[in-house]
């Protein structure tokens, strides 16, 4: 990498870490007072009826690892897309396509600050959770590849929705109709084993669920799939979206009036 390239990274990459922090009231406290609802409903008074998931693992226990990843996906969505189409609007993206920076330096930028905010909100609903429960990390790297490639997947999605979207009402179409039906049916709250048939083989095909369950092998050492499946669909999902990104930015397709 170029030193004007490594510039020019730092600069998007900072200029969007600022916006993040400036605005923490929209960016961070959601999802810290989201989830900490989630917790006290679904985790204590549902979660003492239902008991154990699996031996010595509470219903609470069980719906952490899901919970976190719902924050982690529905913030690096929502971030690079809100902040990508805002740059549309005011029309200082066509400055970036003139310039010198290639587009996998403005397309990384962007990525960039949307997995840390992913990451930060990880890291605070984690916390939240353990004024209700004990979580013992069982597999750490797993953990973290988990938390990061779900985060690029995702942020690489909402770039791709930003780069479509006409008015900001595109932006909010997606997480609606696509990501909350496939956030809670991806065994964030439930065990893919306990569905009957056809329902278990169509979940399969949700790949939010095989992220839910790579953190929770991370986190609790159990899984509904095998881990290098798991993994395979992030790798693969993120290289076909990245892919896809700079072939859009490259042709400028709904970017340049």
């Amino acid at each position: 990498m170029s030193g004007e390239n490594l510039v020019a990274l730092g600069t998007v990459t900072r200029r969007e870490v600022m916006r993040i922090l400036r605005i923490w009231t929209q960016t961070l406290l959601p999802s810290a007072i989201t989830m900490t609802l989630y917790f006290v409903i679904f985790g204590t008074m549902i979660g003492r009826r239902i008991g154990e998931m699996a031996p010595g693992i509470g219903y609470i226990d069980y719906i952490v690892p899901g919970l976190i990843m719902m924050a982690v996906i529905t913030n690096c969505y929502g971030n690079i897309s809100s902040s990508f189409f805002g740059s549309k609007f005011g029309r200082y993206v066509e400055e970036m396509l003139a310039s010198p920076m290639p587009g996998w330096v403005i397309l990384s930028g962007y990525v960039a600050g949307a997995v840390l905010r992913g990451v930060m909100v990880a890291i605070i609903v984690l916390a939240i959770s353990l004024a209700f429960t004990d979580i013992h990390l069982h597999h750490p790297l797993a953990t973290l590849a988990t938390v990061l490639l779900t985060a690029i997947v995702f942020s690489l999605a909402g770039f791709v929705n930003a780069v479509f979207a006409q008015k900001f009402d595109d932006i909010a179409l997606v997480p609606t109709f696509v990501l909350a039906p496939l956030t809670y049916l991806g065994g964030v709250f439930y065990s893919v084993n306990a569905l009957g048939s056809p329902w278990r083989e169509i979940s399969y095909a949700n790949p939010v669920l095989y992220m839910v369950n790579a953190f929770r092998h991370g986190l609790l050492g159990i899984s509904d799939v095998p881990l290098g499946v798991a993994f395979a669909v992030m790798v693969g999902l993120a290289v076909v979206l990245g892919a896809l990104s700079l072939y859009l930015l490259k042709r400028g397709v709904g970017l340049r009036s």
